[in-house]
């Protein structure tokens, strides 16, 4: 098992390597260390030798190790002479101008076939959570200039103890998904074979997939239906003729493809090559495309043909594949072509499992690439499962767009699950239902934005359809208003589950059908093994029911921006860019991102309250709150808001009810109403845009209270246009 982290500090090379190098030190600041004590006369460079313990839960494992490569100021290795099979590394590498990215790795191994490939497996998330620690604790040793003797901190003890009472529990909720079932000897043994060889990768998935069910439905779509066994071989082709191409481990590939069969078979394809996947936004302009490749790099771009135009200027000097296209011929190859003359062979698996890079939203600036490793244990899939009642060989109909985290994230689990996927292209509400009664669709990931879609066709038209199929409708990417979660339960089931989550953290925490209903607004409490805590700016935590910055700990944390930098660490636990509060009941209520805090007038206001409100009233399809600039009072509350019909309230309507409900500086001095939001792919509005939108108009001024939904805004584009 090999386990790698991370992390960038603000200092040089030469400066982080006077740290590392004293490896008689590490026994007071390397996480989980108790012992690291020089064997013989040498005590440093190469062929120095240690006997070393590390505390992995309540077991000690150690070795006597070997220094074999001391290159200062870049690399440090060692090995085991003796005991455990253990190898770690420290990699130094100074970026000018951003300081220094220190990654660290511990590859270890246990005899024993299939039983220690399980026990590895739990074991490596706990040493996931050292190393994340011993990096966190490098940084703060080097930025401030002392270091930090070992302590046992509070985020790393809480997971130790959750992961010791997960034995039954994850046995249960197994057998609950259907995961545990008499089965063919064989065919279990050949899925855990492609497991042990592949791992909890997109390749082990359909690999095991054909092995289990090889002629059961994997993926419908809009072309068809493919088999498992189908899904697999077409990737081994699409990995070999992409080798053939000079794609190989460790190379990035751009995937722009909307929800169909090419964008999983690209996925799978270079999951079984060691490549890097970067997830591209279907929604992205051109200049944005442009500057998320430049700064990511990819070697090629697998694209829908329709984005050719967008890609231009990004893809140039890239090896170019088409995945879905409507023409005869095209200028770049085909996925088909590609797997109709790929090598069936199963490929021989990388030495290291591929990566995928989610991009962020972008909804406050440029986006960001956020790089996750696979998982390497059944851990997260558990912590959805106990929350979300999905069950094996379901069918499922991805809604939400798979290059978004959540979309991304039920192809995951439909991995394991064995799942049918059900895809369209481009999302239509009445389509979608459609859909679910025509292949009795039992789960159906969405983001809140769609729910909302399907709640605004006439009644008459989403009853037509039979819907009874459906057990869970997961929802996640974009606040989710109560009163639309009551709306929706009270008309299609209690069946609405909402993730709480960031593309850093993946989740925080789940709202189920009886949190919605209870706590209308919540989204919900941390499922088993995460633990979220509310922390002041000063890094103390806080009692239930005062708001604070929101940080969470569970296996999928990412390793850090690819462009460099990463999220703040308190306690082993991430900040998600959050701020909220707990209640009573150990419910998380979100208050707004903690850099969109409004300060007018000396008070302080998060925009999601008063945007809960006004949410409320009878006539209100959508409102956002953004802070604009103000003479008398700093900034002031500007509300924007899209009515339902023509009988929705007025400016002085929502103004006296936000008085009403809310203190006398949280109303908002301006309202202006526009036809729709301006929202991006998976739901979240696009406050920069409204921003824009206010600037172009002027300020102080309400006159945009006065204008109808269909008029033009005072920036010359119509109100609340898409881009």
């Amino acid at each position: 098992m090999r386990v790698e982290e991370s992390i960038f500090v603000d200092a040089g090379a030469d400066r982080v390597w006077e740290v590392i190098s004293d490896l008689p030190a590490y026994a007071k600041w390397m996480a989980g260390v108790t012992r690291w004590e020089p064997e013989g006369r040498k005590r440093k460079g190469g062929g120095a030798r240690y006997l070393m313990r590390l505390q992995v839960g309540s077991a000690q494992v150690g070795s006597l190790i070997e220094v074999v490569e001391w290159d200062p100021p870049g690399d440090l290795a060692w090995t085991s002479v003796t005991g455990l099979d253990q190898r770690g590394r420290w990699r130094l590498r100074e970026r000018r101008g951003q300081g220094t990215q220190v990654s660290l790795r511990l590859s270890y191994q246990s005899p024993g076939g299939i039983l220690a490939l399980a026990a590895d497996r739990v074991s490596s998330p706990m040493v996931r959570g050292l190393l994340r620690e011993t990096l966190q604790r490098l940084k703060r040793n080097v930025e401030g200039g002392q270091i930090e003797m070992t302590k046992e901190t509070p985020g790393l003890r809480e997971r130790a103890l959750m992961r010791a009472g997960q034995g039954v529990h994850t046995v249960k909720t197994l057998f609950e998904a259907g995961l545990i079932r008499a089965q063919r000897p064989d065919r279990t043994l050949r899925a855990l074979i492609a497991m042990q060889r592949w791992g909890m990768t997109p390749a082990a998935g359909y690999n095991a997939g054909e092995a289990q069910y090889p002629n059961e439905v994997a993926i419908i779509d809009e072309l068809g239906t493919l088999t498992f066994r189908e899904v697999n071989q077409r990737t081994n082709r699409l990995a070999s003729s992409l080798a053939d191409a000079g794609i190989g481990e460790g190379d990035g590939v751009g995937v722009m493809c909307r929800n169909h069969r090419g964008f999983i078979e690209a996925t799978v394809a270079l999951s079984k090559l060691g490549a890097t996947a970067l997830f591209l936004n279907t929604q992205f302009a051109g200049p944005q495309l442009t500057e998320v490749v430049k700064r990511e790099k990819p070697a090629a771009l697998i694209y829908d043909e329709e984005f050719t135009e967008l890609l231009e200027d990004a893809a140039t000097r890239r090896k170019r594949f088409v995945a879905w296209h409507d023409s005869d011929e095209t200028d770049d190859p085909t996925l088909d072509e590609l797997i109709e003359r790929g090598d069936p062979a199963d490929p021989v698996p990388p030495s290291e499992p591929g990566r995928a890079i989610i991009l962020t939203s972008g909804t406050t600036g440029t986006p960001k690439g956020a790089s996750r490793k696979q998982p390497e244990s059944i851990g997260p899939m558990v912590s959805l499962l106990s929350k979300i009642p999905l069950k094996a060989r379901e069918k499922t109909i991805i809604v939400a767009p798979l290059f978004h985290s959540w979309g991304f994230a039920h192809f995951s689990l439909a991995l394991p699950l064995g799942s049918t996927l059900i895809l369209r292209r481009k999302f239509d509400p009445e389509q979608t239902l459609a859909w679910i009664e025509r292949y009795r669709v039992q789960s159906a990931p969405m983001v809140p934005v769609m729910v909302q879609r399907i709640m605004e066709l006439p009644k008459s038209v989403r009853q037509k359809y039979d819907t009874s199929s459906l057990t869970s409708v997961p929802l996640s990417g974009s606040a989710l208003p109560g009163e639309l979660a009551i709306k929706f339960m009270d008309e299609f089931g209690d069946i609405l589950f909402n993730l709480y989550g960031s593309t850093e953290v993946a989740w925080a925490t789940i709202a189920t059908p009886k949190d919605l209903r209870e706590a209308p607004g919540t989204a919900g409490a941390p499922p088993r093994g995460t633990i979220l805590r509310i922390y002041d700016e000063r890094g103390r935590e806080l009692p239930r029911g005062e708001t604070g910055r929101i940080f969470v700990g569970n296996e999928m944390l990412f390793e850090g921006y690819t462009g460099g930098g990463g999220k703040d660490l308190i306690d082993g636990l991430m900040a998600n860019g959050d701020v909220g509060y707990l209640d009573k009941a150990n419910r998380l209520y979100v208050s707004g991102r903690d850099d969109e805090m409004i300060v007018s007038g000396g008070e302080n206001v998060f925009p999601r309250e008063v945007e809960d409100v006004i949410a409320k009233m009878k006539g209100v399809g959508e409102v956002a709150i953004i802070g604009v600039d103000d003479e008398q009072f700093g900034q002031r509350l500007k509300a924007f808001v899209a009515r339902e019909g023509s009988d929705g309230p007025g400016e002085s309507d929502i103004k006296q009810y936000v008085k009403s409900n809310l203190a006398g500086y949280k109303v908002p001095r301006e309202v202006e109403f526009l036809k729709e939001l301006p929202r991006n792919a998976t739901g979240k509005v696009l406050k920069r845009e409204l921003k824009e939108m206010h600037e172009k108009g002027g300020s102080g001024s309400s006159s945009g209270s006065k204008k109808s939904s269909g008029q033009k805004s005072s920036g010359g584009k119509k109100a609340g246009a898409r881009r």
